[in-house]
């Protein structure tokens, strides 16, 4: 029998396919049938920066208007309103840890050191196995250099990371000036892995409207690639566990990454576009692709076709760039 176990952050999982934060992992029944279909771990909804912040801020409206009434007031306020969105999260990951016999990973999405120390701890206390800290920022202030963005990420993993003892994951974008440096600058603050990579939200244009479309885009096996690469790149040249996403649709794309170097494939896309059955096809179809080469584990493939690993490392880097366009610039011959 095909053996597909593997470790990612240091946790053992039956399985690289990890269902990343989505709607599907904000239910318990969800949860339930992901580990039943064969998920090798889930990663819950985010808890988000903005979330907390905004209630917060209501909280301490309400508070303020009591006091302005009488002194009892405050009685009234119910405890713990303040992080409403956190609780709903933490009782989620507590409620999926007592159930599950895979990882539970809880994700926390922002972008400033504010005070997600305290979620993460908080976190960390209700049982999650680890926390992907999803540090989605887009640049959009022109006086902020690309060196004080890139500090300010490293600062919040620096500060999630001695906050708690569970091995902390980073979900980043490939929009830095030098990829690979970023990388071993989180893993040096700290981080016990990463998960290439982040999609940003892209808008589009409604010409009828006028106006910006705020939609969602699923991701398709073309949009592999660049994670494809850095995957490679980076597998056994960093001391962390590396994770893919984006692009997963079926066992192909799941095959790819795996040898590219990935510990563990996440997806969303392929679950919501197929159902959350479509987690036993990507398990079966990767264990038919092993088996069918007489393959007996996942573990002997990981990382075959990375960079430190093939005879021609310049594959992943500009030489094969420009055999690739002298190739296609090239005329064809007609004979006849």
């Amino acid at each position: 029998m095909t053996d597909l176990a593997t470790r990612y952050l240091g946790l053992a999982m039956p399985s690289p396919l990890i269902a990343s934060a989505s709607p599907v992992t904000s239910a318990l029944a969800n949860l339930r049938l992901l580990a039943r279909h064969g998920a090798g771990a889930v990663v819950l909804p985010s808890l988000f920066e903005e979330e907390i912040e905004a209630e917060m801020e209501a909280v301490e409206r309400l508070k303020g208007a009591g006091s302005e009434s009488f002194a009892e007031a405050r009685s009234y306020f119910p405890a713990g309103t303040a992080l409403l969105g956190a609780e709903r999260t933490l009782e989620l990951v507590a409620a999926a840890r007592g159930e599950l016999d895979i990882p539970v990973i809880a994700s926390l999405n922002g972008a400033s050191r504010g005070g997600w120390t305290v979620y993460a701890r908080r976190i960390e206390d209700a049982g999650a196995s680890a926390i992907e800290l999803n540090v989605y920022t887009i640049p959009a202030d022109l006086e902020e250099s690309g060196a004080a963005v890139e500090e300010r990420i490293v600062g919040v993993v620096r500060a999630v990371c001695a906050a708690v003892r569970v091995p902390v994951a980073v979900k980043l974008s490939p929009y830095f000036s030098a990829p690979g440096q970023m990388a071993k600058r989180l893993v040096a603050a700290g981080a016990a892995g990463l998960v290439l990579f982040n999609r940003f939200y892209q808008p589009d244009i409604d010409l009828a409207r006028l106006q910006l479309r705020r939609d969602l885009a699923l991701s398709r096996p073309e949009e592999m690639r660049l994670a494809l690469l850095w995957i490679g790149l980076l597998s056994g040249r960093i001391e962390a566990s590396l994770a893919a996403t984006t692009g997963v649709d079926g066992a192909e794309e799941v095959v790819k990454y795996v040898l590219a170097g990935a510990d563990a494939v996440m997806t969303t896309s392929a679950l919501l576009r197929h159902g959350i059955g479509h987690m036993r096809r990507l398990n079966d179809g990767l264990a038919a692709w092993l088996e069918g080469r007489g393959i007996g584990s996942v573990g002997e493939i990981r990382g075959r076709l990375s960079r430190g690993r093939i005879a021609d490392p310049e594959a992943f880097e500009r030489g094969n760039y420009i055999t690739i366009l002298q190739s296609r610039n090239r005329p064809a011959v007609r004979h006849g």
